[in-house]
């Protein structure tokens, strides 16, 4: 049939339009929070500085000048500040790389389904539930991860430090684990062919982790313990994963034929849309695998565990040497395996390497630069409301300003959270889906053929006799396999949208096979897809010359599939009045019949209907 296994493009110009649109309309939103931020700001820091200059507690000039380090005593740890900036940057590059204009259509079928193809089923199961969501409304869920994920590294980075800041390690976290279960199936961690190479366990979980060491209270940054504990864990990280990668049968042994792990990979990586340089590289290393394949392996089980024994030592010399040795090794895989991780159009984040990479750096300096109590102090306490709130923000203008804009970007968050939040209780698809595979609606007001003909059960159906509701009518085959019986439960979603109005109107087929025109084909299509249970439901059939009369009324072309019984037809739509005229024609080919494209086109003919009864 025309359209019979056909799809929407990941860059269906309807889909792209309706995608920059919603983000240049949240992007007002996020303008004017930013606004909110600069005044909001500026006059909490005047009314803070008129209340502490009136308490007459302390002198505001004097400590004004001491900026950043009133009250606490040491400065910020380097490596808490490493990984606040350095995370906070790729949680802003993450959300801007989600704003890719194939993200709505393309994040399903691209990234998260061969994401979990070769897991377990019962993760496929557990992402194919949480992708309902981006699947039934794809331009808000693409939205939203722009702003939850530009919204956090802006909080990361501006949050000062306390409170604010451990929240804003706590949001990377919860955010990281949805990205990580959903996304990225658990990083990979259950599939077979699992390897350090192919981003196991997962970009987003060095995320969560430096999230977590984010949200740990700032004491805990006063000694080297916690640079230890970090470099310990990631030492046994790279020391299981050169266990996991030196283990036979596995397919990283060898460089040629279907199991060759790493020349399939970096074949394939090859291949992704980039420039030249690129993909020439990612080629050159892909034929040096294949011709060592076993060379090359036996290089990367043994840096793996050379940089883990020199991470678990968590002492000075042997953590530097296999942070040089890691960073080449991590920069290389980055490159020639991982290829960059943002190429294609679908690239939502520079995959594993580079996070994993600043943790590494990160525990590094946290063992090794422990930070020294700062000199230049000046103690709040001075009088009895000096330790307010209010002096709090007096006496640090870089606090105040930092904590209004760490409540923007907790805002700019809520911007992208809410509207998803509201989706995901929406059992219905977007109209979007329908529209980008179908086209739009298309309104008409001309007179309905008329026609005399039965139904399955055998009563004699007139449009006459219909007058007085409206008609969804449509033309379908009782012996087809393949779009008739899901346009035929799209007619029945439609139906059971509609509610209480859902008694004002018929939902008619007329049959369109000229070779299967008994009542007992309509009949038998009836009973199979259960629309018998469809009180409003009528399968029309007639003689042929009766059909092939309407088939020409309606502009429905009908005709003989090679090879078989199947008959190719149009699949059209009517909506019609109940004075008996048609008001709309839709396109109802379903396409490739998805959950989420019957949904949508059945929230479009319901629509369709409802206005209709409304207008006429």
């Amino acid at each position: 049939m025309p359209g019979m296994g056909s799809g929407i493009n990941a860059n269906n110009p309807l889909v792209v339009a309706a995608f920059h649109a919603a983000l240049r309309h949240q992007a007002l939103v996020v303008l004017a929070i930013a606004l909110l931020v600069l005044v909001g700001g500026n006059v909490v820091r005047a009314l803070a500085v008129r209340q502490a200059a009136t308490s007459g507690d302390v002198n505001v000039a004097t400590v004004v000048a001491a900026g950043e380090n009133v009250g606490l005593g040491r400065s910020e740890p380097t490596a808490r500040r490493l990984l606040r900036f350095a995370f906070g940057g790729l949680w802003i590059l993450d959300g801007l790389l989600q704003g890719q204009s194939a993200m709505p259509l393309g994040m399903m079928p691209q990234v998260v389904k061969p994401a979990a193809s070769t897991s377990p089923v019962w993760v496929q199961h557990l992402v194919e539930v949480a992708g309902h969501v981006w699947a039934f409304h794809p331009v808000t869920a693409a939205t939203s991860a722009v702003w939850i994920q530009i919204g956090i590294g802006v909080a990361l980075i501006v949050a000062p430090r306390g409170l604010w800041s451990r929240v804003a390690g706590g949001a990377s976290v919860g955010w990281g684990l949805v990205v990580w279960v959903f996304g990225e199936a658990f990083g990979g961690i259950f599939a077979p062919g699992a390897s350090w190479e192919f981003g196991v366990p997962g970009a987003v979980i060095f995320y969560c982790l430096a999230g977590a060491l984010l949200a740990l209270p700032e004491r805990a940054w006063s000694t080297p313990r916690l640079g230890r504990a970090v470099l310990r864990v990631v030492g046994a990280f790279f020391l299981g994963m050169a266990l996991l990668q030196a283990w036979p049968g596995r397919g990283f042994w060898i460089g040629n034929g279907p199991d060759a792990q790493l020349a399939s990979m970096a074949t394939s990586m090859a291949s992704t849309p980039q420039p030249h340089l690129f993909s020439s590289w990612v080629s050159a290393f892909a034929g040096f695998a294949t011709a060592h394949g076993f060379a090359a392996n036996l290089f990367v089980v043994a840096a793996l565990a050379v940089v883990g024994a020199g991470l678990l030592a968590a002492r000075r010399l042997p953590a530097a040497l296999a942070l040089a040795g890691g960073g080449l090794l991590c920069v290389a895989d980055w490159v020639l395996i991982q290829d960059f991780g943002f190429f294609g159009g679908v690239g939502t984040d520079p995959n594993s390497m580079i996070p994993m990479l600043l943790v590494i750096a990160a525990g590094y300096v946290a063992l090794t630069r422990v930070p020294a109590t700062a000199t230049n102090v000046v103690a709040l306490g001075a009088g009895p409301g000096a330790s307010s709130s209010w002096d709090q923000l007096a006496l640090r203008p870089a606090y105040a300003f930092r904590a209004a804009a760490a409540a923007g970007a907790f805002g700019v968050m809520l911007v992208g959270a809410a509207p998803v939040a509201i989706a995901s209780v929406n059992p219905h698809a977007s109209t979007i889906l329908a529209l980008a595979q179908d086209g739009t609606v298309q309104p008409t007001d001309q007179p309905t053929p008329q026609f005399r003909l039965v139904d399955q059960s055998g009563r004699t159906v007139t449009l006459a006799s219909l007058r007085g509701k409206a008609v969804a009518l449509t033309f379908l085959d009782p012996v087809c396999t393949s779009d008739c019986p899901i346009v035929a439960q799209e007619f029945r979603q439609a139906g059971q949208l509609l509610g209480r109005e859902d008694r004002h109107v018929e939902l008619v087929a007329i049959d369109a096979n000229p070779r299967y025109t008994a009542r007992a084909y309509p009949a038998a299509f009836t009973a199979q897809e259960g629309m018998g249970k469809v009180p409003n439901w009528r399968y029309l059939t007639g003689s042929l010359p009766q059909l092939q009369r309407l088939w020409k009324a309606f502009g429905v072309a009908v005709s003989y599939e090679p090879g078989g019984a199947m008959i190719g037809h149009s699949e059209i739509a009517y909506v019609i009045g109940p004075t008996g005229t048609t008001r709309a024609i839709l396109n109802a080919d379903p396409g490739q019949g998805s959950t989420a494209t019957m949904s949508s086109f059945a929230v479009t003919l319901a629509s369709t209907i409802t206005k209709v009864l409304h207008h006429s």
